[in-house]
């Protein structure tokens, strides 16, 4: 009786436990800033690519070439998820910046969820796609 309540106390610990990383490809859906919704734009899509503690994202529009906008890494710890732009081709406040987000995958939705250096509160979901 005891070996059962110690399998199932371990098995009950570890579907609790965070993934070790992001690894995969998200597609924006859309999200919430400073409390106004906003959707996913329609003439294209915001793809990120996450590696095991890095980031790459694009810009994709039917018809051309997936575009690098943004680059950085991220350490999970965890259900915070810390976020350091190291590139960007716009003009960027944030560039080398750790920024702090609480983190939840369900299904196939990983939802970001912080505030940015501005004071900004956000809240993005991304769908992973492959």
């Amino acid at each position: 009786m005891k070996n059962w309540l110690l399998i199932l106390s371990a098995l009950l610990l570890c579907s609790f436990i965070k993934p070790v990383s992001l690894k995969g490809n998200w597609e924006f859906e859309g999200g919430i800033y400073n409390g106004k919704k906003e959707g996913a734009p329609t003439a294209y899509a915001l793809h990120r690519k996450y590696n095991e503690n890095s980031y790459e994202a694009f810009v994709v529009e039917k018809g051309y070439e997936p575009e690098k906008f943004e680059a950085g890494t991220y350490v999970l710890n965890g259900d915070t998820c810390v976020d350091t732009e190291t590139f960007c081709t716009q003009p960027s406040k944030i560039t080398n910046i750790p920024i702090h987000y609480l983190y939840t995958i369900k299904n196939d939705t990983l939802t970001l969820k912080g505030t940015l250096p501005t004071g900004m509160q956000v809240e993005e979901y991304w769908k992973k796609i492959k």
